[in-house]
């Protein structure tokens, strides 16, 4: 009996450990806008995020939109860690093209360096639709 009760209390442990883990992660919801004047955005512009989080981009308006870091100072790891965490990659660092009402979920990677990350939308890139990630 003294055997599960010691078992027990470990797996207590463990779950809480994981429930400790998954509550640390956050969700920052970055909305990809137009406003009918011409103006493309994402909301926010600017996301600090930790290794883990999610960004998620929803495609809300003036669609279609994508999602594009711009890796021209960034390091091969970095490089690597973001690529490899871009779910249907449609290139070197860029989602595919969003719809309207379309979700995009990143998972900020554990191989990626602290700094700031800048990304813009493809499409509108010439109406200046740019943001910025900083990793803590």
């Amino acid at each position: 009996m003294r055997e599960y009760s010691r078992v027990f209390a470990v797996l207590a442990g463990l779950f809480a450990l994981g429930v400790t883990r998954a509550a640390a992660q956050q969700v920052h919801e970055i909305r990809m806008v137009a406003d009918g004047k011409g103006e493309f955005r994402f909301e926010p512009a600017s996301v600090s995020a930790r290794q883990g989080d999610v960004l998620l981009f929803k495609a809300v308006s003036g669609a279609p939109h994508s999602v594009v870091f711009d890796g021209k100072d960034m390091s091969a790891p970095a490089r690597q860690a973001l690529n490899a965490a871009l779910p249907r990659r449609a290139g070197d660092l860029s989602s595919p093209l969003l719809t309207e009402g379309a979700e995009y979920r990143i998972v900020v990677p554990a191989g990626l360096p602290a700094g700031t990350y800048k990304f813009f939308c493809l499409p509108h890139r010439a109406y200046d639709m740019r943001g910025e990630l900083t990793v803590e």
